[in-house]
């Protein structure tokens, strides 16, 4: 099945020009974004994502209709690939269909895992870096007399665990970690037993 998405745009409010060419191209239903706005909610989109199956074709009529950003577009490309979506954009000529089309695409996945992997090398180098300092990477560990203090509280059925967590500061994964262990209690149960 072949779909078509049109959104509108800050600048350009009317879609009939990209509802025409779609219709041009042959879609068989078309998905429209009439909203204009800043967050990233486009349900249209969405429930067009939650359609497509392998073997069906994506067509929009210029790229930057699909995704605000190339970071997004490029998440996008690889899921079609990933998928066995084929993927048209009018205007930049690109259809996944054709060998062009294809390199394109693997072009674009190349430069997001290109990207995760300057992103690994650089956190690598940084923690490297810092232990050549002597600095550890990784969150300050808890002091244990604030764990204890933390344990005190929790053991004494006064206090709910929010009220721990402000008193002492640690998170809530640390407080189920270490405060927690080993008081023989199951800790869902003893929570419901406590002031939340």
């Amino acid at each position: 099945m072949i779909f078509g998405y049109a959104r509108v745009s800050k600048e350009e409010q009317n879609i009939d020009l990209q509802i025409d060419a779609l219709k041009k191209y042959g879609v068989d239903e078309i998905f429209e974004e009439k909203v204009s706005t800043r967050k990233n909610v486009r349900p249209a989109l969405q429930e067009l994502l939650s359609k497509l199956r392998t073997g069906d074709v994506l067509v929009v009529w210029r790229l930057d209709r699909l995704g605000r950003t190339m970071k997004q577009l490029i998440a996008l490309a690889e899921e079609f690939e990933q998928n066995g979506i084929h993927f048209v954009s009018l205007q930049e000529n690109l259809d996944t269909n054709t060998a062009t089309g294809k390199f394109c695409f693997h072009m674009f996945c190349a430069a997001a895992q290109m990207e995760r992997d300057v992103i690994s090398e650089r956190t690598k180098a940084g923690l490297e870096a810092a232990r050549a300092r002597g600095r550890k990477g990784g969150r300050p560990r808890i002091a244990e007399h604030t764990i204890e203090t933390a344990r005190k509280m929790w053991l004494s059925n006064d206090f709910s665990v929010q009220e721990i967590l402000d008193a002492t500061g640690i998170s809530k994964a640390a407080f189920y970690r270490r405060v927690t262990k080993g008081d023989g209690y199951d800790d869902k149960t003893k929570h419901t037993d406590q002031k939340e």
